[in-house]
């Protein structure tokens, strides 16, 4: 092993030759299908991989890319942002998330505003560095405001254990995770009336990889079983999505909708089982999770069990968070781009009044954000 060097791990998941072979197979097995098929890839990683590899300009005229809803920023509703910042700026009070939150624009401005404010905002890489910041400062109370899909709850629940453990009385949660099976349902059988998902152009699903790793493979069977879409879980290098590809291509050539994992060497049916029971221990699902341009959507969102209200910010400072929904910018159309009914560029705002540097919209703030990606990489398209 020695002399291994971290692109030695990933050198053959971006070879170009094994892209352009697969690039190949998929233009020879598209001439076979009956129709034009459109593939959700949820997550924003997936996104960045597809525009950043210039993977759409290798795809016939009957295979379309739409991007989904998998950017946990991204789908932030402002008024949770809003209960961000107000705790932030709350006296003794240290407001702690990950790093992606900080230029987030809610109504009232972003953490990086409130830190300007003099606030004490501070960004971590891993949870469990609250703990450090808890035991500094005991006469502080500090708030976690914690975000992500299944992949970063394992860490927000092993620290609520620690927190429990070791007697930490000065930390709080504020909780914000979602779950991704709930809102791929609504994209294709909405029950919330502002969400058009009867038109939905979605064909078939690329799965999350990291998501799966910790839940499972098992959270898409429904798929293809009940709403005859397949769903092919896929790695995010370039090789692994066109793979994935491939093998969703091949599905609807064979008259096959399964639910199929390309990315075998990490993921596997059952999941993480450790994590999930960890999960369990602490969260339960609510009843609505409002998600920013698709509106509330049922049992997709967790929060802390009832036994640990104490440990819950939402219910200690109930009296200081807003309440209100907050809708976005009128020209922005971040809400139609999570649904996959439109594209960045399709957007009056894209690139001008709306850019990394002065974002409007949340799918232009995150570096998971679909708007960042075609900012970015827009180029090679």
């Amino acid at each position: 092993m020695a002399g291994l060097e971290l692109k030695n791990l990933y050198d053959d998941f971006r070879d170009g030759e094994t892209i352009k072979a697969y690039a190949k197979i998929i233009a020879k097995d598209a001439a076979k299908l009956k129709k034009p098929i459109n593939i959700m890839e949820v997550c924003g990683g997936h996104t960045h991989t597809i525009m950043k590899f210039g993977l759409p300009q290798l795809m016939p005229e009957n295979i379309n890319f739409i991007h989904g809803p998998g950017c946990p920023v991204c789908i932030m509703p402002k008024e949770r942002i809003d209960h961000a910042y107000v705790l932030a700026m709350q006296e003794d009070v240290i407001l702690v998330t990950l790093g992606d939150m900080i230029k987030v624009p809610g109504s009232k401005g972003s953490l990086q505003k409130a830190r300007e404010k003099g606030a004490d905002v501070r960004f971590v890489y891993s949870p469990l560095e609250c703990i450090k910041i808890a035991n500094e400062n005991p006469d502080k109370t500090v708030v976690f405001f914690a975000i992500g899909f299944e992949t970063t709850t394992p860490m927000t629940a092993a620290l609520i254990d620690q927190t429990i453990k070791l007697g930490i009385k000065n930390l709080l949660f504020h909780i914000n995770h979602v779950t991704v099976p709930e809102v791929m349902v609504e994209l294709i059988d909405s029950r919330d009336v502002h969400v058009d998902s009867y038109n939905n152009r979605i064909d078939a699903f690329l799965g999350p990889s990291h998501v799966s790793v910790i839940s499972g493979s098992k959270i898409y069977e429904e798929f293809p079983k009940d709403y005859g879409r397949p769903v092919v879980v896929s790695g995010f290098e370039p090789v692994d999505v066109m793979q994935g590809i491939s093998m969703i291509v091949k599905q609807f050539i064979e008259d096959r909708c399964e639910l199929e994992v390309q990315y075998k060497r990490v993921v596997n049916y059952d999941g993480n089982l450790k994590a999930q029971e960890l999960i369990g221990t602490y969260f339960e699902k609510m009843d609505l999770f409002r998600w920013r341009g698709l509106g509330s959507v049922p049992k997709s969102g967790l929060k802390l069990k009832d036994e640990f209200a104490s440990l819950d910010a939402e219910i200690v400072f109930k009296d200081i968070l807003p309440i209100a929904e907050i809708e976005d910018h009128k020209l922005c159309i971040c809400g139609d781009i999570l649904r996959g009914m439109a594209k960045p560029p399709e957007c009056t705002i894209f690139g001008t009044a709306c850019k990394p540097t002065s974002p409007v919209g949340s799918c232009m703030v995150s570096s998971e954000g679909a708007c960042a990606a075609y900012y970015k990489y827009g180029n090679l398209l």
